[in-house]
């Protein structure tokens, strides 16, 4: 039973915050490297952070110092608390492990994301 369950998005001002939450399946979630992705109108989907877990962390240039990842491996959620939001930050969220989800068959595997949309 294989799951990904983003939460948390919404409308924010610019300067605004906002917490995401993922819940994942424990079965992809325990010894993998699980990341946030976003997606914005016409743009590809990028990773814009990880973390092992050891709970080494890494950042996209563009979020450093703003975002941060964390995860609660007892909980099998993992968490973006987005900071100082910008307008270019609107975008759809996903979480996944790190490459993303593969199911039989070789395809990646997403969820429904949550939609972030920051107002000038």
């Amino acid at each position: 039973q294989v799951q990904l369950v983003e939460s948390g998005g919404g409308l924010v001002q610019a300067g605004g915050s906002l917490r995401l939450s993922c819940a994942a399946s424990g079965s992809i979630f325990r010894v993998n490297t699980m990341g946030w992705y976003r997606q914005a109108p016409g743009k590809q989907r990028a990773l814009v952070a990880d973390i092992t877990p050891g709970g080494s962390t890494s950042y996209a240039d563009s979020v450093k110092g703003r975002f941060t990842i964390s995860r609660d491996n007892a909980k099998n959620t993992v968490y973006l608390q987005m900071n100082s939001l910008k307008p270019e930050d609107t975008a759809v969220y996903f979480c996944n492990k790190n490459p993303p989800l593969r199911v039989l068959g070789g395809h990646d595997y997403w969820g429904q994301g949550t939609q972030v949309t920051v107002s000038s």
